[in-house]
């Protein structure tokens, strides 16, 4: 596991990053890191993974995870795959050896702005598809931890919101094989 102590960036770094992350693409981005979720604080980085239509991430806790979204406490299906702006994701973590600590699975080099990408929308990724799911992904007491409360501020102001820095939530909607380097474009 990598550590959790690492120094912080105030607000006005932060904000000094916020122009290279509007310049993403729109259209397709490269697929950055790929990031499975083997236990709570364990992650696994993949070269190659499964997406699948119950399991989400092949290997991943999505589905063994209670959830506070459901009445049931079940998974939430429209917050199966979850998907980091990988701009973002350097930006925060400083290290690309720190950014799977923001827990996303998909770390994309892409404009995931509400704007370019709402709800419903359809991404291509390797062979598989998944769908924007309408769920905010917000950050949580983890993310304040590993990357600071600037960055919680960050990428839940307004602009922030806007431009969607914690990421997006989807859902699988065909399944098929990721890879890192792999093209996710908008279909």
């Amino acid at each position: 596991m990598i550590s959790d102590i690492f120094t912080h960036l105030n607000s006005e770094e932060l904000l000094a990053g916020l122009d290279h992350i509007r310049c993403s693409p729109k259209a397709e981005g490269v697929v950055e890191l790929i990031v499975r979720r083997q236990a709570i604080n364990e992650r696994e980085v993949l070269e190659q993974a499964e997406l699948d239509l119950v399991q989400g991430l092949v290997g991943d806790t999505w589905n063994r995870r209670r959830s506070m979204s459901t009445s049931d406490g079940s998974p939430n299906i429209e917050m199966q795959i979850t998907v980091m702006n990988s701009r973002v994701a350097a930006l925060v973590a400083q290290d690309k050896d720190r950014w799977q600590l923001a827990g996303d699975q998909l770390y994309i080099d892409m404009d995931l702005s509400a704007e370019n990408l709402p709800a419903g929308a359809l991404l291509a990724v390797g062979s598989a598809v998944i769908e924007v799911t309408a769920p905010p992904h917000l950050g949580c007491k983890k993310f304040v931890a590993r990357f600071g409360v600037e960055a919680m501020k960050f990428v839940n102001s307004p602009v922030g919101k806007e431009l969607r820095l914690r990421g997006i939530h989807a859902r699988v909607i065909q399944p098929g094989t990721i890879r890192t380097g792999d093209l996710a474009r908008r279909i």
